[in-house]
Order: C-alpha cells, then sequence, then structure tokens
C-alpha cells in the first residue's frame, strides 16, 4: 500500500512551496488522495531528487521573509529537543525493524510450504514454484530506486530538525523549528491560536494533544488539573513537539475573537524610511503580548495628551514586534513628537486591536493587494501573514502613488519579488497628487488601475485588498466592481 503523506512534509521532502504541488495537483500532475500525496507520485513528478542538492537545504527551513527581506535559513533545535527526536526516531525504526523481520519470517515460512507442494499435481507444481521465485526475487531486489532512497533520507532528517503539527478542528498545518513552543512556531507561520500572557501564567493556550509527544522546554505557574493531565492536556507556550503532533486548539477566526487589550511597548528603534516616512519599532515585554490579526489598527498614547489611530506594518507572527509607519506631517502633534522627542527606551501605551481589514479565512484564490500611499503600511502585513500560510498561489502588490518619492519602503517589495517565486510588485506612478486632483481623479485612477485589468484580466480568479485614504478606496471599489470583481472578493481597508 502506497504511503501517504500531507502537502506539507512532502512540499519540504522535494524542495518547493505548498503551493507549488497544490498547482500539480490542480494541473491533474500529482494525484492526491483526500490532500494528501504518495511517495511514488511525487517522483513522477520531480524523478532526479538528491539529498545533496542545494535547493533542499534552502527550503528545509522554508524560506522565511522578515522585516528587511532576508532569507532566514532553519535554526538548530535545541540539545534536549534534539535527543528526544533522535529518541523518538530511534525508537521508530527499531519498531520498523522488528515489522520487517516478522514479514521476512513469514516470507520464509511461505517458501517452505510451497517447497511441501512437490508431490502435487504438476499444475500446482508449477504454480508454487512460479510463486517461490517470484518470491526470491521479491526478497533480494526489493526497491532500490534512488529517489526512494533519498527520499526516505530526507523525510528521516526533516524530522529530526523539524516536527510537523496538524490543529484540528481548522486542519491548520506547520512546522516547529529550532527552539520554538508551539505556540511560537504557530504564530511564526501565520495562524491564530488562542492564548494570554505567553508565559506559562493564564493558561489561555491551554490545548489537547490528539496524538504524538510533546516536551516541556519552559516553566509556567499555571497549574493544570489531574483531569486535564490525564486527558492530554498542555501548554502550547510551555512545550514543544518531539514528533509529529494532532493538538486540539482554540483558534480566532474572526476579529470578535481577540479581546481589546491595552499593553506597554517600549521604543525599539526610530528610523527614517524614504520621504516624510518614519519606522518607528515598539516592542512588548516578555508577560505583556498584543494579540491582534494583520491589518488591524490600534491606539498609540504618548503620555496623556498625544495619540494617534495606526495599522500594525507587520503580522502577528512575532507578536512582541510592533512596527508603525509613521508620516511626519508638520503642525501634526503626534507625529513631530515621535519625530523631535520620541527616544529609544521609551514607553508607549498601545491599546487594541480594531478593525475588520483581514485576511479571509482559508482564502482559496491568488491575492492581489492595491495600497494607496501610506496604505502600505496596512497591506504589508497581511502580504507578511499571507507569505507566512503559504496557502495563495500567487501576491501581487500594486502601490499607487502621486510621485515616485512616495514609494518610502520600496526596498521590501523589491526584495520580496527577489526572494519568492510567487511574489510580484508593480509601483504605479501618477505624476501628480492624486487626493487633490479635483474632477480628474477618477480619469486618473481608472488609467492607473488598468494596468491591473491588463495583467489580471480575470478579476473573479482573485481576492483582492484595497487600503488607503477614502476617496481613493472608493474610486478602487467602483472600478474594480465593474471590471468583473465579485463584491465577496474585495476587501477595503478606508481611511489607512
Amino acid at each position: 500500500m502506497p504511503r501517504l503523506m500531507n502537502l506539507s512534509r512532502a512540499a519540504r521532502l522535494v524542495g518547493v512551496t505548498r503551493v507549488a504541488l497544490q498547482k500539480k495537483i490542480k494541473e491533474g500532475l500529482l494525484p492526491s488522495f483526500e490532500g494528501m500525496v504518495t511517495e511514488e507520485g511525487l517522483l513522477q513528478v520531480y524523478p532526479d531528487i538528491q539529498f545533496e542538492d542545494n535547493t533542499f537545504f534552502a527550503r528545509i527551513g522554508r524560506t522565511k521573509v522578515m522585516d528587511k527581506g532576508v532569507r532566514a535559513f532553519e535554526r538548530l533545535p535545541g540539545k534536549e529537543v534534539l535527543f528526544a527526536r533522535l529518541t523518538s526516531l530511534g525508537k521508530e525504526l527499531s519498531e520498523t525493524q522488528a515489522e520487517l523481520m516478522r514479514y521476512r519470517a513469514m516470507a520464509e515460512g511461505l517458501e517452505e510450504q510451497l517447497t511441501t507442494w512437490r508431490d502435487a499435481g504438476e499444475e500446482v507444481q508449477a504454480a508454487a514454484a512460479s510463486l517461490k521465485t517470484w518470491l526470491q526475487q521479491a526478497l533480494q531486489i526489493g526497491d532500490y530506486r534512488a529517489g526512494f532512497h533519498n527520499l526516505a533520507i530526507r523525510d528521516s532528517f526533516l524530522r529530526v530538525m523539524a516536527a510537523h503539527v496538524q490543529l484540528q478542528p481548522s486542519g491548520h498545518e506547520f512546522f516547529v523549528e529550532g527552539a520554538d513552543t508551539l505556540l511560537e512556531a504557530a504564530l511564526r507561520a501565520g495562524h491564530a491560536l488562542n492564548y494570554g500572557c505567553s508565559n506559562g501564567k493564564c493558561g489561555q493556550c491551554k490545548a489537547r494533544v490528539v496524538s504524538g509527544e510533546l516536551l516541556k522546554v519552559r516553566s509556567h505557574e499555571y497549574v493544570l488539573s489531574e483531569n486535564e493531565k490525564s486527558s492530554g492536556y498542555a501548554l502550547m507556550c510551555s512545550n514543544t513537539a518531539v514528533s509529529d503532533v494532532v493538538i486540539e486548539a482554540g483558534e480566532a477566526a474572526v476579529v470578535t475573537d481577540i479581546p481589546l487589550q491595552q499593553v506597554t511597548a517600549h521604543v525599539k528603534s526610530i528610523d527614517p524610511l524614504g520621504g516624510e516616512m518614519l519606522l518607528l519599532h515598539l516592542r512588548t515585554s516578555h508577560d505583556q503580548r498584543l494579540r491582534f490579526l494583520a491589518g488591524q489598527k490600534v491606539v498609540l498614547r504618548l503620555g496623556h495628551s498625544l495619540s494617534a489611530e495606526l495599522p500594525v506594518a507587520g503580522c502577528p507572527c512575532d507578536d512582541r514586534n510592533l512596527p508603525f509607519h509613521i508620516h511626519v506631517t508638520p503642525g501634526n502633534p503626534f507625529s513631530d513628537y515621535v519625530a523631535s522627542n520620541l527616544k529609544v527606551g521609551d514607553g508607549v501605551t498601545v491599546e487594541g486591536p480594531q478593525g475588520g481589514f483581514v485576511l479571509r479565512n482559508d482564502f482559496p484564490r491568488s491575492l492581489i493587494f492595491i495600497a494607496f500611499g501610506t496604505g502600505f503600511a496596512a497591506v504589508k502585513g497581511l502580504m507578511e501573514q499571507a507569505m507566512a500560510l503559504d496557502s495563495a498561489e500567487s501576491i501581487h502588490l500594486y502601490w499607487v502613488v502621486s510621485h515616485e518619492s512616495d514609494l518610502y519602503f520600496s526596498n521590501w517589495p523589491r526584495a520580496m519579488a527577489d526572494a519568492l517565486d510567487n511574489f510580484r510588485y508593480t509601483p504605479l506612478v501618477a505624476g501628480t497628487h492624486l487626493e487633490t486632483a479635483a474632477g480628474r481623479q477618477e480619469k486618473l485612477l481608472g488609467g492607473l488601475l488598468q494596468r491591473i485589468g491588463d495583467e489580471c484580466p480575470a478579476l473573479s480568479d482573485f481576492d483582492v485588498y484595497v487600503a488607503g485614504p477614502e476617496p481613493l478606496t472608493d474610486g478602487a471599489r467602483k472600478w474594480l466592481l465593474e471590471h468583473g470583481l465579485p463584491a465577496a472578493q474585495l476587501m477595503v481597508g478606508a481611511g489607512l
């Protein structure tokens, strides 16, 4: 019986993205069985697998896109986790060898039984001889094709380096790498597991282990009841996966699943981006994390009198680090204070999250993001989460600005386009101020958006996210709907 494996593991084995395998399945090149594929199917599509191939090592860590567009390879697990995984794999190998020995003993017994049929009729003797010859050949030759051999090596290597996790009831999947806990790994992969403090005090990340083995890597103050322990419950913030595991855990599916919070963060850095824009990087403490969904906004308060409502310009893959794009506008007290008075280490009160401009659950289509000016901050977070989830066949960013200088963070999308095969970036420059182009705005906007229509004529194949000043997002909404985009596939973040 062919061995089935999930798409996430299969993608890592052959050194491609999960989306690439989904595309092969859609094209009919790779057979699938209830979302699973076989080793044979993989080898038919990727016949030249070599363990030493550099592309394999480049994909082991599943290229992660960091804030500055840098590729980061998989981190090594700690020695305790490494020992536990090797021990688990050794036990499985021992059990497999014992099972193989039982099968060989059965085959040898069958061969002896066939030998006793010498005195049977000629027809029975001929059948017995044929079966005996086949059995001997099967035992001696086996299947030693290089592809299967290399798949086995890769699979064993990856299982030591990273454990696969499936969440129930959502069916979401991710890998636990390096020294990450289950909670950290889920967040890095773009999933919104329920949690509170993330340091073992509140118990809100409690989940039930359906199958597989965990290892406690961090202490926790929260005390599980004996009934919870016997039922397989564990804290996701304190445990990592030793083997592949299936976990029953709660996830935030809609914005109302995440409570309003107030945390104190501190300034890690304030850096110029381009034009009149600053990157304000806040960092929370270990016991004060901000739960949010990519694309949502928060209120930043400086003291008692200064505040601003801004989108988090990143995904919650690392909830301690909160980036914000600050437009320094003369006469604006908040931006003036950030530019002139705010210092590294200063405390900032963060309240939120707010807003429903978030990714659709389990988006099945390719994605188009349209950012007008500083609306880029909101779509950047959405794109980072989409890339972490690795579920979109393609991601295309159209950044629409009045002047070239308004592309204040253009190195980021360029780096993404260079690093990822399924990411495309197109800047659209009007050459005049779009928001004040009275009487000409609709024509100017239509001319710019026609580039999208030319490159993506079947808009119904996409989910489209638009963010920016309300007059421009309203114009984009009208144009997109008139050009065939179903209203249900359009998400608009106005006023961003």
